[in-house]
């Protein structure tokens, strides 16, 4: 097959001081960080969905991408076409990873039975692309939320023949990611929720959703896939409610239903500026709860109300997100995904190449100032010393679990006033990251 991108050739690394827009500037994907590669660290992946299926419609707007690889149709020809094309792009890009949802890369047939099979004509050309570049699969995922069929949900529908179709699709979509060495698995209910109370039965629905995910695990140990289970929160768009509205929520589903133990969460920016709060807010829960698995990299624009998918070049957003990352002991089986699409406007192919350059700097930078924050120790000290009064005498009796409401009523009766708050300092803290940024 001719090259689909003849006039650029693999990315390089030139440095800060390079005016080349075809090349990192901050990615050097050998480069050695607290101990581990960059590559290593960031565990970059493309979108199959935004990249190789966008057309920049949007629900104002007709497609503004004309692709020349793409003759839009839904023969496995243009399916098989456009892995070639893909897998070019991941390895003149040097991103070591892909992910994809299973109706991006094949067409769905009349029958399931028929989409099966062009699934498993399609995969076998991506596993050829896969041994023949050493791009791997960070994760696969079902798209459960496009087709009609999913107008009620799909593991929550109220129609238990769309249950049972959920349940075998993913079924596919689980053994096809295992059958590519997939390192994890995604489950995003974008349709799992509601858009009005008065004809939901809430509680029903969050125990199919439940029993649902349960069938997958014991699928997963059935087939012998070792890849993590993910689950994505998002708080509305295209649902009004989704039962996976925030990192919390979805920690309180799965520790309620005992799956905990089997899934951690893919969090993504947009979305968590969707649900209000931060970013680093999302994975500082998720961490603390020993569940941080991958992020999808993008950012929204504020001025905004949906999910925008813009890629990342917020040099604070991605030092905060690396802080975290690497303060919860960094990303193994998840990665850094950019579910991010260039912008309707920018819709020639080279358009491709410097959106994921500018990403892949923005980490990369993210990456090199967070551990030198971390390095310089003082961010980390402040906060240890604000909390010092936790790790001897009262604290820690507290903490320990060694106290009691008659014990501390003993205590404050006898000193009469807590000892004096001290400052937190934030603008100090803000003008700390200054220095390094």
């Amino acid at each position: 097959m001719a090259s689909t991108f003849p006039n650029i050739s693999r990315i390089p690394y030139e440095g800060p001081k390079s005016g080349n827009p075809l090349a990192f500037k901050h990615y050097n994907a050998q480069e050695v960080i607290d101990g581990r590669t960059m590559r290593e660290h960031l565990r970059f992946s493309v979108v199959y969905w935004h990249t190789f299926r966008g057309r920049g419609s949007d629900m104002f707007g007709a497609p503004t991408m004309h692709r020349p690889w793409d003759d839009q149709s839904d023969s496995l020809d243009n399916a098989r076409r456009r892995v070639r094309v893909a897998f070019e792009f991941f390895e003149k890009l040097g991103a070591p990873f892909y992910a994809f949802h299973d109706r991006d890369v094949a067409p769905e047939g009349a029958t399931l039975a028929q989409t099966n099979k062009n699934l498993d004509a399609v995969v076998k050309v991506l596993k050829e692309e896969q041994q023949r570049t050493g791009v791997g699969l960070l994760w696969g995922t079902a798209c459960l939320f496009v087709h009609p069929r999913f107008a009620h949900g799909a593991a929550t529908s109220c129609n238990a023949d769309v249950f049972a179709y959920t349940a075998a699709q993913v079924k596919k979509a689980l053994e096809v990611t295992h059958q590519l060495g997939g390192a994890g698995y995604v489950f995003w209910g974008g349709r799992e929720g509601y858009s009005t109370l008065l004809n939901t039965n809430l509680k029903r629905e969050l125990d199919h959703l439940a029993a649902f995910l349960h069938m997958a695990v014991e699928h997963k140990k059935k087939i012998g896939f070792q890849g993590q289970l993910y689950i994505e929160p998002k708080p509305k768009e295209p649902t009004k409610h989704q039962y996976d509205s925030d990192a919390a929520a979805c920690l309180n589903f799965l520790r309620e239903y005992d799956l905990l133990e089997h899934l951690k969460l893919n969090l993504e920016t947009n979305h968590a500026t969707l649900a209000g709060h931060s970013m680093q807010h999302e994975l500082e829960v998720a961490a603390a709860a020993g569940a941080l698995g991958s992020i999808d990299a993008n950012t929204g624009d504020l001025l905004l109300g949906w999910d925008t998918d813009q890629f990342p070049t917020d040099i604070y957003l991605t030092t905060q997100c690396m802080l975290s990352i690497l303060n919860a002991g960094g990303l193994t089986t998840g990665g850094v995904n950019f579910d991010a699409k260039v912008r309707r406007e920018s819709f020639e192919p080279i358009d491709l190449f410097y959106a994921h350059i500018g990403g892949m700097d923005a980490f990369a930078r993210g990456l090199k100032i967070a551990a030198a924050i971390r390095k310089d120790g003082r961010l980390a000290e402040f906060v240890r010393q604000r909390y010092r009064s936790w790790d001897s005498g009262l604290g820690q009796q507290i903490e320990s679990g060694q106290s009691s409401f008659e014990a501390l009523e003993k205590y404050m009766l006898k000193k009469g006033e807590p000892s004096p708050n001290e400052s937190g300092r934030q603008e100090f803290l803000e003008n700390l990251i200054n220095e390094f940024i």
